[in-house]
Formats: structure tokens, C-alpha cells, sequence
């Protein structure tokens, strides 16, 4: 059994992953349910802790999860590992004597504190030597509020995380106005508009695509391609040969590389791998971000049955970024690569089953819980079903896009 929420990303200045913020709801089909935020937190912490295992869902990294005063107060927050958690205030949060020798204790227990969507009182400065993080919301914040809980944290050993960071434009100005943490998609949008020729290497990767993409492959064009490309060969036999293959011996050529994976590995080892090749100098929740958005879209055409190859949903996925991934328009990256057109018409236009498949996942991973409810509606897929998508997703991707984006 899985709990149901999404998660999302925090990075560092210089695009590192950070942590996760974690998002919960008691269901996909009960979208808002009917439980305060206490109730809410409490369900998480029981599922993630005694279910599943906080560090499965967050890849190992820290998890930001909201508290009221009033689950503070009674210590939930100790009930999950301190290196597992940093413990996000609720905007709601009134600033109790009681509340603030909660959190002095948490702090002393080694906790990390956050203030979330936080506007400046000066009634919080009793808090502020035991807050480690203050997040801003960077959309409804003016910079004169910005500058002003800047200078009011200056004294203390604060950091500031802006929250809704959606653009390249805005990541740089929070950079300018000092934040040190950013929590947004900004890193999943193209950087700059521009024209790129794909080098050797991804040019091998594109026509592999195309090749795989066939309804019955060509095994020797495949192998041809490969042969020409020590990188790309080297990355084959290494992942063939790799733990996550329970393989009895070692795998020493191309063809037998290609034999043993078979038809359905081999295209997602190419459309990861074109994926994380292209551009080297992106972060790695790039990747993870468009494994985890193929293998969804995978699943959810599987269980679908409107699809003759669920692979396309698969190659759609994992393409969904790739605008992001070589800073260019969707419709210039889309030319250079023999697809077909139903993923071209998907990624470009927006429209059609793949599309559907694709915007299901980018809900769920906002959180957008009744834009998810009315397309898992729309599409008539059992809505139970889509949050183990989501968390099996997230699992396959953490455990695949190191490796392959090495």
C-alpha cells in the first residue's frame, strides 16, 4: 500500500537537488478530502514511516513536511528520523510560548525548522534562533517584503528558500535578492531560445530511436550504429551487465547485449539515454524528472489498452523535457528526430491520448489534484490505480537515472 501524495523538488543556487516537499492528500478519487491538515500529516507520517519508508519516496534526500502548532506541540515531528525531515510551520501557526519550546526542543533534538509562506511579524523573532530555512512565496511577495525578512533574518544563521520559482527569469532574480533554496519547475523549462545541432553522439542516439521505434526492429542496423560509437557501446554492455539485470553471465558483445535485453528494455535504455546525453551540464532531477514521467506514462497506457505499443507513451514521457534538457523550442527538437507523429502531435500541440497520459502525470506531480481527478475521469482509468503509477514511477527513476546519467 502506498500513501498518496507528490512531491516536489527543492535546489540549491547551483541547481542541485536539495530536497522534497512533500504533498498529501488521502486519495486521488477524494482529491481535497475531508481531513484537516492535522489529520492529513498524521496519516503521511504513519504510511511513510510504518508502510513504505520516508527515504524510498525522497531518493535518500530530505523531506519537507508541513506541521500545525498543535502537532509540533504534541512532537510528531520526532516520530521521523531527524536526518529524514525538515519541519515546515504552517503559515497558520500561532507563536505560542508553547510552540516556541517545541521547537527549541526539536531544535536541540537535531531537527532542521522551516517557516513556510512566511510575511514578515516581528513577533516571530522569539522563533528565529531556532529556524533554519524561511520560505517565501516569490509569486505573491514584493521585493520590498523580500528585502524586508532578509534584513530582519540577517542576525541569525537563516536561509531563504523561494517557493513557486517557475522561470529561468525568476530563479535569477531570487539569486539576486539572496535566496539560498528554490522550490519550483523553473528547471524543467527551456533556459534560452536557441538553435543547437545534436553532435555525433546524439545523432547515433536519434537514429537508435528511430530504429527501436519499428515494429520489427533491424537487429544488425542496430548493431551497426552501435559498433560506430565506442561511448554508446561501453554504456550498452555496462548497463546490460548492471545489478538492476539478474544476469547468470557476463555479457561481453553488442548483439548478445542487445538479445538479452530485448526489444522493450532497449528502448527505454535509449530514450533514457538520449535523454541524459544531450546535455550533460543539466541537473540530475532533469532525468529523474523525465524517467519518472515515461515509466508513468508507460503504466498508464498498459492499463489503458488504447494503445497498440505502450512504448510510445514510454518515448513521449521521456521526451516531454527535452526542450528543457537542450534549452530549445519543442517544435525545432522535434524536426531533428524521426518520430512518429502521434508523439510529435503530443508534445508539440498538446492533444491526443499521449498528450492526456502526459498531463495526467504533470497533475500529479503538482499536486493539481482535480485537474488529475477530471482527466482520470475522462480517460475512464481506475483511479486507484494511478497512485501506485505515480510512486512506482518515482522508484524506477531514483533507482535508473544516476546509473545511466553517469
Amino acid at each position: 500500500m502506498f500513501f498518496y501524495a507528490a512531491r516536489q523538488p527543492i535546489f540549491t543556487q547551483d541547481k542541485a537537488l536539495y530536497a522534497y516537499e512533500l504533498l498529501f492528500r488521502d486519495s486521488i478519487v477524494n482529491a481535497f478530502p475531508n481531513v484537516d491538515g492535522d489529520q492529513a500529516t498524521s496519516k503521511l507520517i504513519e504510511a511513510s514511516q510504518f508502510n513504505l519508508g520516508l527515504e524510498d519516496f525522497t531518493d535518500h534526500h530530505p523531506a519537507f513536511i508541513n506541521f500545525s502548532d498543535e502537532l509540533v506541540i504534541k512532537g510528531y515531528p520526532q516520530l521521523i528520523p531527524k536526518e529524514q525531515l525538515v519541519v515546515e510551520l504552517l503559515e497558520t501557526a500561532r507563536p505560542t510560548k508553547r510552540l516556541l519550546q517545541s521547537v527549541q526542543a526539536l531544535k536541540q533534538a537535531g531537527y532542521q525548522i522551516a517557516l513556510d509562506d512566511y510575511v514578515h511579524n516581528p513577533v516571530w523573532l522569539h522563533f528565529f534562533p531556532y529556524v533554519d530555512i524561511i520560505k517565501v512565496d516569490f509569486r505573491t511577495s514584493t521585493n520590498e517584503q523580500i528585502l524586508e525578512i532578509k534584513k530582519a533574518a540577517s542576525d541569525f544563521a537563516i536561509e531563504l528558500l523561494a517557493e513557486k520559482v517557475e522561470s529561468h527569469e525568476e530563479f535569477n532574480h531570487a539569486i539576486e535578492l539572496g535566496f539560498t533554496y528554490f522550490q519550483g519547475y523553473f528547471f524543467s523549462e527551456p533556459e534560452m531560445m536557441q538553435s543547437k545541432a545534436l553532435g555525433p553522439s546524439q545523432m547515433s542516439l536519434a537514429e537508435l530511436l528511430y530504429e527501436s521505434s519499428k515494429s520489427e526492429m533491424n537487429l544488425d542496423s542496430i548493431i551497426t550504429i552501435f559498433q560506430r560509437d565506442v561511448t554508446l557501446s561501453f554504456k550498452l554492455l555496462r548497463y546490460a551487465n548492471s545489478a538492476a539485470f539478474k544476469r547468470r553471465n557476463d555479457i561481453e558483445t553488442i548483439r548478445q547485449a542487445i538479445v538479452v535485453l530485448g526489444q522493450a528494455e532497449l528502448k527505454k535504455f535509449l530514450a533514457v539515454l538520449f535523454a541524459a546525453q544531450v546535455n550533460t551540464s543539466k541537473p540530475v532531477e532533469l532525468i529523474r524528472l523525465s524517467m519518472g514521467r515515461a515509466n508513468f506514462c508507460e503504466a498508464i497506457a498498459k492499463s489503458h489498452q488504447k494503445l497498440r505499443d505502450p512504448s510510445t507513451a514510454f518515448l513521449t514521457g521521456m521526451l516531454s523535457v527535452i526542450d528543457a534538457i537542450l534549452d530549445e523550442p519543442i517544435e525545432s527538437v522535434m524536426n531533428k528526430l524521426p518520430l512518429s507523429e502521434d508523439i510529435k502531435t503530443a508534445l508539440i500541440k498538446k492533444t491526443g491520448i499521449l498528450a492526456d497520459y502526459l498531463s495526467l502525470v504533470q497533475h500529479y506531480e503538482k499536486a493539481q489534484w482535480d485537474d488529475a481527478n477530471a482527466l482520470i475521469s475522462k480517460l475512464g482509468i481506475d483511479a486507484n490505480k494511478v497512485p501506485d503509477f505515480y510512486h512506482d514511477s518515482i522508484h524506477w527513476a531514483s533507482e535508473h537515472a544516476n546509473q545511466i546519467a553517469e
